[in-house]
């Protein structure tokens, strides 16, 4: 590293920095140098010139506020960033592709199965194109995500991978989604908000009309607990006393998806109804459906619900993937978002996301799984360089809208199993 002579880094500071104290510090172990005064010029001007003026020297400016006053602090640039191959990326995205189509199979196959599982793995392998339906909807969901993160990092000159999907196979969805890696600091907040926002709005832009589309597609039928018959040599899906020709039902074999309220207004937009009905309404409708939003409780068999086709089932995927991504905290697009709106503040949210999460496991017990992500995950946000531009007011009113978008997209209980 080279280290310039103090008067050309007073100079350069004084350039952007009107300053009237300053103090070296041990570049080894803490920063190089601290200035504390005022700009001359907008802080994302300066920072980004002070930033281009002092890479050649191998230091880095930081922008803070301390105690009221502007601080910049210089410090070593030793964070060096090497973008990796794209191997790792295509490996991925290819496992992932299986496993989708693998999960589409399973909703689309409707015909002979073995009883033995690996039979019915390898008869569902040798079927796989007919999950396409499935697969191509939630991955081009997922892809619209991750490159709206990626494209809004390129465009704002910060250093952000291509998306790393994670296959899950023999699952519901056959994924548990994808994501980048920022490989530097972002600038500032507002290219931080860009990078955070531009995911959750391209999925929603290819996610709803997706969802309309298989919403028209599905078929409208009764709730009820999958009947089996019990033939001679046929497979018996559970453990059952039917005599033979008699008919069954496996407790825990139905799920229904969890409901939000983007996702009740999709359907009565697509079918001119609210779903799930109940076969009677026992008490006010309003009461219903604000218990049924919270709870999916009581489960409305014998009454009416879309049943889903797989372009709906995949697009219903890509609302609970932008709700999740959209929980104000940590490294999630929300946390990204919740930090560059409120700065270190967001960290005084923390605690009340954490209860809510243990409260809702109470009627969803995953969410007690995410309380413990959260909890261990949740305090890190990849703080900006320059922490004294704040957001626009454009940006300001997109971040509203996102709190909207969040609220909209909510869904308490991702699913139920009866």
């Amino acid at each position: 590293m080279t280290f310039p002579d103090p008067e050309i880094i007073h100079r350069l500071v004084a350039s952007v920095f009107r300053y009237d104290s300053f103090a070296f510090g041990d570049p080894l172990k803490t920063y190089v140098a601290r200035y504390e005064g005022e700009l001359l010029l907008d802080s994302a001007v300066a920072y980004d010139r002070l930033a281009e003026a002092l890479r050649p020297y191998d230091l880095v400016p930081l922008f803070r506020i301390e105690r009221g006053r502007q601080v910049i602090i210089l410090m070593r640039d030793v964070h060096r960033f090497v973008m990796p191959k794209i191997t790792t990326n295509v490996i991925l995205f290819v496992l992932t592709l299986f496993s989708v189509l693998f999960a589409g199979a399973m909703y689309t196959y409707t015909g002979p199965m073995p009883c033995d599982t690996w039979g019915s793995i390898k008869t569902l392998l040798l079927n796989l194109w007919t999950g396409w339906p499935f697969a191509l909807t939630l991955l081009g969901i997922l892809l619209a995500h991750e490159f709206g993160h990626y494209f809004a990092g390129r465009l704002n000159k910060t250093a952000v991978t291509l998306p790393y999907f994670i296959p899950f196979p023999i699952s519901l969805l056959g994924t548990m989604g994808a994501f980048i890696q920022l490989r530097e600091r972002p600038r500032n907040k507002r290219v931080l908000f860009d990078i955070g926002v531009a995911g959750p709005l391209a999925g929603l832009i290819v996610t709803l009309p997706l969802l309309y589309l298989g919403l028209r597609l599905s078929t409208t039928g009764m709730v009820e607990n999958t009947v089996y018959v019990r033939e001679p040599g046929a497979c018996e899906i559970c453990p059952t006393n039917a005599p033979p020709g008699g008919s069954y039902t496996c407790p825990g074999d139905n799920l229904l998806e969890g409901n939000s309220l983007l996702y009740l207004g999709m359907k009565y937009l697509a079918k001119g109804e609210l779903l799930p009905a109940p076969p009677v309404y026992d008490r006010p409708a309003a009461i219903y459906w604000a218990e049924y939003l919270f709870t999916s409780h009581p489960i409305p068999v014998g009454g009416q619900d879309v049943m889903l086709h797989p372009v709906a089932m995949a697009a219903w995927a890509g609302l609970l993937v932008t709700f999740l991504n959209l929980i104000p905290a940590g490294q999630l697009d929300g946390g990204h978002i919740l930090y560059a709106l409120f700065g270190k503040r967001a960290r005084l949210l923390l605690p009340f996301i954490l209860g809510a999460t243990v409260l809702m496991g109470f009627v969803w017990s995953g969410w007690w799984l995410w309380a413990g992500l959260i909890f261990l995950l949740g305090r890190a946000h990849a703080e900006p360089l320059d922490q004294i531009t704040a957001l626009d007011p454009r940006r300001k009113a997109v971040g509203a809208l996102m709190l909207l978008v969040f609220l909209l997209v909510m869904t308490p209980v991702p699913f139920i199993v009866f």
